[in-house]
């Protein structure tokens, strides 16, 4: 009987240690000229809820217990959307990380750390990820997405005078979204983000016929598409692909060489910004790696920001690095 007992108590506390080790602690700091929100602590106390539930689920191999979790119904869907993808757990067991607070008392928060964990090993190398949490201002979750790579985020944070702060943020927010709606197979959230009269220019790499006087080259070939025949193409894209991994990096008017340009508001319209981006496309059936220009409306009304255009072009082309094409890669291309 006393074996029995002891047994029993080694089953508990061996499921009380395995709890404690799926639990997360968060704590949030804010910058010293920042008063702190009365709901920071209630933010802080919110995330650590839904990060210990993802451990938790990740651990036992099961799928998230949602009932208890501090979220609204946007951010739950994007949440469960990622998950039934890329399952994933976070990497720290004590999250401490910067809030960005904003002026009408909606709070953000960037890097919380991630690993990916793929059902099999088709999914591709690297898996580490970060993702992005919004808050309202009684610090429940309306956001939560995967972030752009820390590299994207520091040189957009950085740079980018032409704007401010808070606007680059915004615009941080968006960006990342569209990548993230991608990486989901999101195709209605996409939509939503594209006017009705976007144009979208797509580049591709063709070879030439070689002949008696020539060998064969490579050129790229650029294909306008209007909104309708985009969707209904990436449609097809997504499925015939199991997994997609869109990844941002090195924005700006230097950022193919690092450097920081950051985000170009038109001298005409202040409601259009430009941002260039080095996108690179993995899935299980195609990749590539090229630029990427997208012109966003922000309208002075407060509604949805908007993309009119989207432009793209290979960096590889015949085994040679290109540069950027200004002639598609700016606003100056549009007149802007």
């Amino acid at each position: 009987m006393r074996s029995k007992i002891i047994c029993i108590c080694l089953m508990l506390l061996g499921c009380y240690a395995s709890a404690r080790s799926a639990a997360v602690t968060v704590t949030l700091t804010v910058d010293e000229m920042t008063p702190a929100p009365a709901a920071l602590k209630t933010a802080e106390q919110n995330l650590a809820i839904v990060l210990s539930e993802i451990n938790r689920a990740q651990k036992a191999k099961e799928i998230l217990t949602t009932s208890h979790l501090p979220m609204d119904d946007f951010s739950l869907k994007s949440l469960l959307r990622i998950w039934a993808v890329t399952p994933f757990y976070c990497d720290d067991a004590e999250v401490v990380e910067r809030c960005w607070v904003f002026k009408d008392g909606t709070m953000m928060v960037s890097h919380i750390p991630l690993i990916i964990t793929p059902e099999d090993d088709s999914f591709g190398l690297g898996t580490y990820q970060e993702a992005v949490v919004e808050f309202d201002r009684t610090g429940k979750l309306t956001d939560f997405r995967f972030a752009l790579d820390a590299q994207m985020s520091e040189s957009m944070e950085r740079c980018g005078s032409v704007v401010d702060k808070e606007t680059q943020m915004i615009i941080l927010q968006y960006v990342e979204r569209f990548r993230t709606a991608y990486n989901q197979k999101d195709i209605a959230t996409i939509e939503q983000m594209f006017s009705d009269d976007a144009l979208i220019i797509t580049g591709k790499v063709t070879m030439s016929r070689a002949s008696e006087m020539q060998p064969a080259t490579a050129k790229v070939e650029y294909t306008k598409q209007d909104k309708q025949q985009y969707i209904r193409n990436l449609k097809l894209a997504f499925a015939r692909n199991k997994w997609i991994d869109v990844k941002f990096s090195q924005i700006g008017e230097n950022g193919e060489t690092g450097g920081c340009g950051g985000i170009t508001r038109s001298k005409i319209d202040p409601t259009k910004y430009g941002v260039r981006l080095r996108q690179e496309w993995r899935s299980s059936t195609y990749s590539d790696e090229g630029y990427l220009f997208l012109l966003w409306e922000f309208p002075d009304d407060g509604g949805n920001p908007i993309i009119h255009i989207r432009t793209w072009q290979p960096q590889w082309v015949g085994g040679k690095e290109q540069a950027p094409d200004d002639d598609i890669s700016t606003l100056g291309a549009f007149d802007l």
